[in-house]
This record gives structure tokens, sequence and C-alpha cells, in this order.
């Protein structure tokens, strides 16, 4: 029976709370929809890029987004391609598998997630297929081998085994946090296929959070964090094969927190003052993108004056812009202080 080694350190148990502290700001900030659609497709586009970038994809960030929002199929690397929408596809099935309240992580959902990554890609025989062979992860400066993941005979059982164990193990044992990490690592070191185990990881490891609470809007990618120095994450994934969890977890959560906390200042930025709401009745506020930014920049620098239109506003006509600040004012979401050119637009305080 697979039973995870590792030691609750004071440095999970602070980072957790970094976590839990951004998850509810996060989760609880009145944002426009606009907004919310900004920060889930920037998401979507970051977890798909890095996600397969640190597996070698040769798209650009510009290009990825290109493909994942407009389906343009005309880029060169048609097999980078192919990855940005195998990966798409996965987390549409992430989506859906979270939607359903009787889902559980079973070897249907693990074999699905690869069928989805490989799609195109590796044959159909070995679509969603367990290996039938003995493989080795080396270095890739070095030619070393750095792992021998089991010996194939082995994989049925011990996906078996993993997935036992986590239907068994609930939040009120262990941390869902905990929990999407511990998976991340077991599924990388059984090495299950052939090819795209990260991408099955670390798509277990995000529906793992989305199941256990932790879908924080869909507003995080864990994939961004990896991918800025991969090096490191596969040497903590490395260390974890020793048998200790613990400096994996510890990495793991660390990246969650880093992440969230990235997130939380944006949405402090952007988020409409608890006061505004309160003002509207509970309503929902309707402003344009201008107008957006002209409270992200009064919240930032305090007013807002004319002088700053054109380095704001470039491609807008001052008329545009005054019409703007007047439909604010008449929403009493700010107003003018001074009535000459040098008087400053403030936010209304409750």
């Amino acid at each position: 029976m697979y039973k995870p080694k590792y030691t609750l350190t004071n440095s999970l148990l602070i980072t957790i709370g970094k976590i839990e502290a951004a998850k509810e700001v996060i989760i609880n900030a009145p944002l426009l929809p606009m907004w919310e659609k900004k920060f889930r497709d920037s998401a979507l586009a970051r977890t798909i890029h890095h996600g397969t970038h640190i597996e070698g994809n040769q798209l650009d960030f510009e290009e990825a987004k290109q493909v994942i929002f407009s389906q343009n199929l005309h880029a060169v690397r048609s097999r980078d391609v192919q990855e940005i929408l195998n990966y798409r596809a996965v987390l549409d099935y992430i989506e859906s598998e979270w939607k359903d309240s009787n889902t559980t992580l079973g070897e249907r959902v693990i074999t699905k997630i690869h069928s989805l990554v490989v799609n195109k890609i590796l044959p159909p025989d070995l679509s969603g297929a367990y290996r039938t062979k003995k493989v080795v992860i080396k270095d890739s400066s070095t030619g070393d081998i750095t792992f021998t993941p089991p010996e194939p005979e082995e994989v049925p059982l011990l996906v078996s085994e993993f997935a036992s164990w986590f239907s068994k193990t609930g939040a009120s044992v262990l941390h869902p946090v905990l929990k999407a990490g511990i998976s991340h690592h077991e599924l990388v070191r059984i090495h299950p296929f052939l090819d795209g185990n990260g991408r099955v990881a670390r798509a277990v490891s995000t529906l793992v959070l989305y199941v256990g609470g932790y879908d924080i809007r869909r507003f995080f990618s864990l994939e961004e964090q990896y991918d800025k120095d991969p090096l490191s994450y596969y040497e903590y994934l490395q260390k974890a094969n020793l048998g200790d969890l613990t400096p994996w977890l510890e990495y793991f959560t660390d990246k969650l927190a880093i992440e969230l906390e990235i997130i939380k200042q944006k949405i402090k930025r952007l988020s409409v003052d608890s006061h505004m709401k309160e003002r509207l009745g509970g309503k929902q506020l309707f402003l344009n993108e201008r107008q957006m930014k002209m409270l992200e920049y009064i919240q930032d620098a305090g007013y807002l004056q004319n002088q700053a239109f054109g380095s704001l506003f470039p491609d807008y006509s001052e008329d545009t812009v005054l019409r703007d600040l007047k439909d604010l004012m008449d929403k009493n979401i700010i107003k003018k202080v001074g009535k000459t050119k040098g008087a400053k637009y403030v936010s209304v305080k409750a």
C-alpha cells in the first residue's frame, strides 16, 4: 500500500498559512466580469505555454496564445502546435471533471489525461496506455542516468495503489495542497507512460487542487513558477525519489504561495472597493477598460490629473477621457477636486 513519507515542518506550516491568506483575498475580491475573464485567460495561457515549454516546446508565449485563443494551425512547428492544443484540451477536461461532484481521481482520469496529452503525437495504441518498456531518466547536459523508474510490470499495481491511497485520504487527514504535491511527485516517480508523464503529473496536481477547494477562481499557474527555474523543479522532484518528500513539498507549496501572492497584489490594485459595492446596493458595476485603468491609476497614485491623459490613453482624445471620467463621477465612484487644469480626480470614500 502506498504511504508517502514526509515531515510537517514549520516551513510547510508557515507557507500553507500564506497560501490560505492569499486565497481568502483572491476569492473574496469583488472583480468586474471583464477582469475576471482577463485573469482566467492569463492563467490559462501561462499554464499551457509554460507547462509545455518546460518539456521543450519551442513556441514563444505570444505564439502559444495565438494557438490557444484563435486555434491558429499555421505555425511552422506542427508538433509544438499540437502540444499546445492538447494541453488546452487537458485543462478543459480538468474543468469538466472538477465540476462533476462525483469525480474521484482514479486510473480512468489519469489515463484519460494522458490520452489528451499525447493526442496525435503518440500512436493510438500508446495513448492512455501504461508503458511496457523499461525507461531511464537522464541528465540532459551530461547524459548520466539520474533515475530509473519502476519496472513496467509494476506500473499497473503502483498506479492502483496510489489511486486507492488518494480516495482514502480526505481533507481532514491531509491538506489539499500537500495532497496535490504528493500526487504530482508520485506520478512522476511511477512514470506510467512512455511520454507525457510530466504534463500528466502537473495536470493531475491541478485537478487535485481544484477538487480540494483550491481552484482559487482559476487565476493561478504553477507551471509558470516551475518554468522560471526548471533545473530546480527537476532537482526537487529528484530529491523526493530518495524517499523523503519533505523538500519537494516545501518547494511545491512555496511556488504556489509565490504565485498566489503575485495574483493577490494584482487583484488588490484592480478590486472595486467594498464601500463602492455597498453604495451600488450590490448591483453589478459595468465599466469600460479605460475606466478600469483610471481606477487602477487612482488607487496607485491617489489621484488622476489631466496631464496624465496623454501617457495613459495615447490613442484616445481628451474629450473621450473626460466623458469616461464624468460617467465615473455620475456613478459616485470618483469626484473632482478643484476647477482648473490642475484639478484632481480622486476616489469617493464611504
